[in-house]
């Protein structure tokens, strides 16, 4: 990584309250690496990759569904250059559906485009997408468009608690 992605500014005077709760929550897990603040929002896996200078597939991105059953979050982290299977998710979890960003800002506390995986206001249903498992380095929202942490993808399923699992599309 280049000097400027290793930021050396004090996260903690955070320009957003989510940026703030992850920089607090990965400091308080012992996470070598606090989030950095980019001048540019990152709202897409490629913005992301962008501004870092990295592969699309190094962005962990966030995909937020609503299990029908009982209107729970379901969380899966993938590969910025994979799509999610649906339908690998719902043989997972359960029946699901597309999540409007009123729900995603009600149960994880984020906006679509910078759902962190840790931090939400109501813990999420996690799946962690193995795809991300080719790269040694990956890099995830922080609670805000223009706030990202790097971290491998064996500290991702630490952090969340959550399972490996296939839910990338064939292909």
């Amino acid at each position: 990584m280049s000097a400027e992605i290793e930021s050396s500014s004090s996260a903690f005077e955070a320009p957003h309250e989510g940026f703030a709760l992850v920089t607090r929550l990965l400091a308080e897990r012992g996470h070598p690496h606090l989030p950095k603040w980019l001048d540019v929002p990152a709202r897409t896996c490629q913005e992301a990759a962008d501004a870092l200078g990295l592969a699309t597939g190094q962005i962990a991105k966030s995909v937020i569904f609503r299990r029908k059953a009982d209107e729970v979050a379901v969380l899966v982290i993938a590969a910025g250059d994979q799509l999610v299977d649906e339908k690998k998710v719902a043989a997972l979890v359960g029946p699901i559906g597309r999540a409007d960003a009123a729900f995603v800002k009600a149960r994880t506390g984020f906006s679509i485009g910078g759902v962190s995986p840790v931090g939400h206001a109501t813990r999420p249903v996690t799946l962690i997408d193995r795809t991300l498992f080719r790269f040694d380095e990956v890099w995830a929202a922080a609670g805000h468009p223009n706030g990202v942490f790097r971290l491998h993808p064996d500290e991702l399923v630490q952090l969340t608690g959550a399972p490996v699992a296939d839910v990338a599309q064939e292909g």
